[in-house]
């Protein structure tokens, strides 16, 4: 792990910092100079520029990067956040105002926050069609190979918790994270949800919020991206602006759809609001009635990633509380397998 770059010549603001990397349980690379400055700045996680070297590192012409903040105490200087721009900084921190946000910035750092991890949507093509089983199964399936985190969008669906059987182990809602403000660390995210092994969920209590903020739904998957390997998306179908931007943010998209004219109708309408850029795919369920497949494929403009029949047995293994996945056996456990491969760029679809 990279220490996190910080890039200064004052020594007062030099240990201020310091101070709050220990308190966060990391300890910074310091950089004098612009020469070394750029050496170490294409590598360091997280890069703090000092108030003192922001003009003279603007003049370097840094190449552009993520998570570069510039670091001051005291009062600001009126050009600092012109000067920041050019640097490429995210933001201007003054100190000692913005010492917990920082201190939660390095904390990340030291818990493995250089890295981000793959984000994945699953929405339905309609209603009953067992997106959020997939979802869970999806998940489990990702959380055998490291940390996964489901989080559930649907304020009014069934509830990933009681789906992989979570729903009596303690941690927070998203009633929890609704009420916060400021910057979420992974830290703090990964250790306060429910979990199970190396699969954690965030979802609803059972007097659920009506909606998603905004502002709290980008803090919990900028958090969940920082602290596990793959984010697991169950996306409700409803038209929301809130909606349209989860989408956005995914890597990958899955609609999960059955093979009825009525279902692949209303998948349709799903598929129009699905962001472009984002590559998506089908999974569909379900015996042929009425729609092939390759039909399906066609009508919706989407590649078919995964097929599975129904599953015997599925109802009772989440009533027992296991999840959707009792072995590694089944279409569903199958499928899953297939819409991970896919993610991993290991294979194409199937259709």
């Amino acid at each position: 792990m990279r220490a996190a770059l910080l890039v200064t010549d004052d020594e007062l603001l030099l240990a201020d910092v310091v101070r709050l990397a220990a308190a966060a349980g990391v300890a910074p690379e310091v950089a004098r100079g612009g020469g070394a400055a750029l050496r170490a700045w294409s590598a360091a996680p997280v890069v703090l520029v000092g108030a003192d070297r922001a003009h003279d590192l603007a003049a370097c012409h840094p190449p552009r990067r993520d998570r570069v903040h510039v670091v001051a105490r005291g009062p600001l200087a009126d050009d600092l956040f012109r000067v920041a721009l050019q640097v490429g900084a995210e933001s201007v921190v003054p100190l000692p105002a913005s010492e917990s946000w920082l201190v939660e910035v390095l904390t990340d750092v030291g818990d493995g926050g250089g890295r981000v991890g793959v984000t994945v949507g699953v929405v339905g093509g309609a209603g009953g069609v067992g997106a959020t089983v997939f979802a869970a199964a999806l998940a489990q399936t990702c959380a055998r190979d490291g940390s996964t985190l489901l989080v559930d969008a649907d304020a009014l669906g069934a509830g990933a918790d009681r789906v992989l059987g979570l729903e009596d182990v303690d941690g927070i809602r998203w009633d929890a994270l609704l009420q916060a403000t400021g910057r979420l660390s992974a830290r703090s995210l990964r250790e306060a949800l429910p979990r199970r092994d190396r699969l954690s969920v965030l979802t609803w209590p059972v007097d659920r919020a009506a909606s998603l903020q905004a502002d709290a739904l980008r803090e919990a998957l900028s958090a969940g991206r920082r602290g596990f390997g793959t984010l697991v998306v169950d996306v409700p179908r409803q038209p929301d602006p809130v909606v349209d931007e989860v989408l956005a943010r995914c890597d990958h998209l899955f609609v999960v759809s059955t093979l009825t004219v009525p279902a692949v109708s209303a998948a349709a309408r799903v598929v129009r609001r699905l962001p472009p850029a984002v590559p998506a795919g089908l999974v569909l369920r379900g015996g042929v009635a009425g729609v092939a497949p390759g039909e399906a494929a066609s009508v919706l403009g989407l590649p078919v990633v995964a097929t599975m029949g129904d599953q015997r047995g599925l109802d009772e293994a989440v009533s027992l509380g296991i999840g959707p996945l009792r072995s590694g056996r089944g279409p569903l456990a199958r499928a899953a397998r297939e819409a991970v491969a896919v993610v991993h760029g290991r294979v194409g679809a199937v259709a």
